[in-house]
């Protein structure tokens, strides 16, 4: 064998796994059909703007072992998230706390606002809720359903929330706080010059070859019997030429522009939730890096408009849709993946489940960890 691991996929599990075999001297391929590593993570600079090419990434953890171990490879600022969502001429903070609803009602105290939900959720009578529109509004009452929930959602899934399956959401977050910072983690941030530096550094060490634009899947005869064990991380159901049958998925289309304009809406990300309009959000890309503050500018900005669509072969496969008949397709080729003796798999579209980059890296440790 010319490796001791053949890495299928140069995203952030593959270079985490590959970076952690490089460091006990293994030797490893990292193949990627892609032009570029970095898979979703990618960033490319744009007009001297980092771009997130596969839609907005904010690394956020309350794993310190993680967070030290990315920090490694870069430096992060202190970007938090605060998306703002547009319902027509209306805009709100998110997630849902005491500014949005201040902006909704014109409530100033907890109680108010709590006393406002509660009302709506006993006036909707909703006992078990048997769809995604019953439990959202069980959950946070009709205003918020039909502003910030319903539109989105719809535009998300390509299917109307009364159709949806209910444990999709399962719970929705409402904070009586004034209070933007969408996430609760202890640790938040972009790493400065964008994510692909990242993975470049994970990958740039002795004993670590990348082969990109090169596909597996199409030259796997003449690949996999380069190294003793794989680690992959694309679509299952490829792996296994779809033997029981296509895991479904949604997928996203990005248009992206460059205007002449300083500041173009004034915050990163700006959802839109109002079902008439095709695009679920809008990513301004400077603001992960603060260019408007801080005596920084640049004439230009960097936009993109994020339009999910039903995924279909030859389209980036990008939230796993995990209803009962997916996740029972799934389970079977689970059980036939665990009796591989020489390939492994991981990530998102490895073990078909949505992850966060810093659920990623914690996988892909632990995975190491158990290799070696």
């Amino acid at each position: 064998m010319e490796y001791d691991y053949l890495v299928v996929g140069a995203g952030l599990f593959g270079a985490v796994f590959a970076q952690e075999a490089g460091k006990k001297g293994k030797k490893v391929l990292v193949v990627d059909r892609r032009s570029h590593v970095g898979g979703n993570i990618y960033t490319r600079e744009v007009a001297g703007i980092q771009v997130h090419e596969y839609g907005a990434h904010i690394f956020h953890t309350s794993d310190e072992e993680v967070w030290n171990y990315i920090n490694r490879f870069a430096v992060f600022n202190r970007y938090t998230n605060s998306p703002v969502a547009r319902y027509g001429e209306e805009l709100y903070n998110l997630p849902f706390n005491m500014n949005t609803f201040h902006a909704m009602w014109g409530v100033k105290t907890p109680e108010e606002a709590q006393a406002k939900i509660e009302a709506q959720i006993r006036e909707a009578g909703i006992g078990e809720p048997k769809n995604l529109e019953e439990q959202a509004i069980s959950l946070v009452g009709r205003d918020i359903y039909e502003k910030l929930v319903k539109g989105y959602t719809e535009k998300q899934w390509g299917r109307r929330a009364s159709e949806l399956p209910a444990f999709i959401i399962r719970r929705l977050p409402v904070r009586f706080v004034y209070d933007n910072n969408y996430f609760n983690d202890a640790y938040q941030g972009i790493p400065i010059g964008g994510y692909t530096q990242i993975i470049e550094k994970m990958l740039d060490m002795d004993g670590i070859e990348v082969r990109l634009e090169t596909d597996f899947l199409k030259e796997r005869e003449k690949l996999q019997d380069l190294a003793g064990c794989i680690v992959y991380t694309g679509m299952i159901d490829a792996y296994y030429d779809y033997c029981f049958g296509e895991l479904e998925y949604r997928s996203l289309r990005f248009e992206t522009q460059v205007l002449e304009t300083e500041n173009y809406q004034g915050n990163a990300v700006v959802n839109y939730t109002e079902y008439e309009i095709p695009y679920t959000r809008i990513i301004e890309h400077k603001h992960f890096e603060f260019q408007c503050q801080n005596g920084k500018r640049n004439p230009r900005t960097v936009i993109t408009k994020e339009y999910p669509h039903v995924w279909s072969h030859g389209d980036e496969p990008y939230y796993p849709l995990n209803d009962e008949k997916n996740n029972s397709r799934y389970e079977r080729y689970r059980a036939r993946a665990e009796r591989e003796k020489t390939v492994i798999f991981g990530g998102r579209l490895g073990l078909y489940r949505y992850f966060d980059m810093h659920q990623v890296v914690k996988a892909a440790l632990e995975l190491s960890h158990q290799a070696f």
